[in-house]
């Protein structure tokens, strides 16, 4: 079952479900928030579908083509939906990471990063058995729903950036229940977009490159990940491919188990407030500037898996310079 988020052709919000094959509206629903908000009440995210009732035939590819779609979830408070993510979590993830540092200098040819320390720490305990607790992962903070850009909508890049670059990724999207308790919705197609020149100066700047817009969708696929995923990541420019690369996921391509590292993001507190939502990206080992490529405005990306629907695509846009004035409330 998967679902989306979409402006109606009167311009209010609506939701839809795609089972077998066959995408119809929710009846009556507004938003996936809400049908998950009833879904805690009993029977799970299905049962809330089939309380509202399912309406017309909708035309998800023509939505998308239309600018209409939302992300597949979002929160009537934006600054309650969190998005956060791993990395160092995949099978060759650590090469390209391993390479900038060297590249630095940061450490002699002969001698381990602390990236490939890092990777190697979760090949040796990341899907620890059941029962035990693994090692935990390299962990960032993103931003907040301030930050997500919609399906189809251009992701912007700050004009101070030094990249503008796409990492294709899994999302896992929850919601904490009434008793602070995370329960997963499902996964989706994420761009986690970063700003690969500024990691590679120092990987001290790694909090400062993921503190950039990024998107997710265009559908929720509802329900447990896939053990392998095989997509493709490209880059448009002016309508036509510019770089193409397949990316995997899913725990058969990964050094980390999905349940491993959800327990070491809602293992705080502060994770599990009742009401919020949280994206949490799983990371990549497939990156276009570990090919050279150097994106501009107008360039598009691209992320595509059969598994999750539609693809996720959007255009950058780069964003005028924005003065910084600090004023004292004294």
């Amino acid at each position: 079952m998967h679902l989306i988020q979409y402006f109606n052709a009167n311009g209010t919000r609506a939701v839809a479900v795609t089972q077998n094959g066959e995408t119809r509206q929710v009846q009556g629903a507004k938003s996936v928030y809400e049908l998950a908000q009833a879904a805690l009440a009993g029977g799970g995210l299905a049962a809330a579908v089939a309380a509202h009732g399912l309406g017309g035939a909708v035309d998800k590819a023509a939505l998308l083509a239309e600018g209409r779609l939302l992300s597949p979830i979002d929160h009537p408070d934006p600054t309650h939906l969190h998005v956060t993510g791993t990395g160092l979590t995949h099978l060759g993830s650590a090469a390209t990471r391993d390479a900038m540092h060297k590249a630095n200098g940061e450490k002699p040819a002969g001698e381990l990063t602390d990236s490939m320390k890092m990777f190697r720490m979760g090949l040796e305990n990341g899907k620890p058995k059941n029962g035990e607790k693994g090692v935990q992962p390299e962990w960032f903070y993103k931003g907040n729903g301030h930050i997500v850009a919609n399906p189809g909508q251009a992701i912007p890049s700050p004009s101070f950036a030094l990249d503008a670059g796409e990492e294709p990724e899994i999302a896992g999207i929850y919601l904490i229940d009434a008793n602070g308790q995370p329960r997963r919705l499902g996964f989706a197609l994420a761009n986690e977009f970063s700003d690969h020149v500024t990691e590679r100066i120092n990987y001290l700047y790694l909090a400062h490159s993921k503190l950039r817009a990024c998107s997710f969708g265009p559908e929720l696929r509802v329900g447990d990940l896939p053990n392998h995923i095989e997509g493709k990541s490209r880059i448009l420019r002016d309508g036509k491919v510019f770089w193409e690369k397949p990316f995997l996921s899913g725990e058969d391509n990964m050094s980390h188990t999905i349940a491993n590292l959800e327990y070491h993001h809602f293992k705080y507190d502060l994770f599990c407030q009742p009401g919020d939502v949280h994206v949490h990206c799983f990371g990549t080992a497939t990156l276009s500037f570990a090919d050279g490529i150097s994106t501009k405005e107008g360039d598009a990306f691209e992320i595509e898996e059969g598994q999750f629907g539609l693809p996720l695509r959007n255009p950058i846009k780069i964003e005028a310079e924005k003065p910084v004035v600090i004023s004292g409330l004294y």
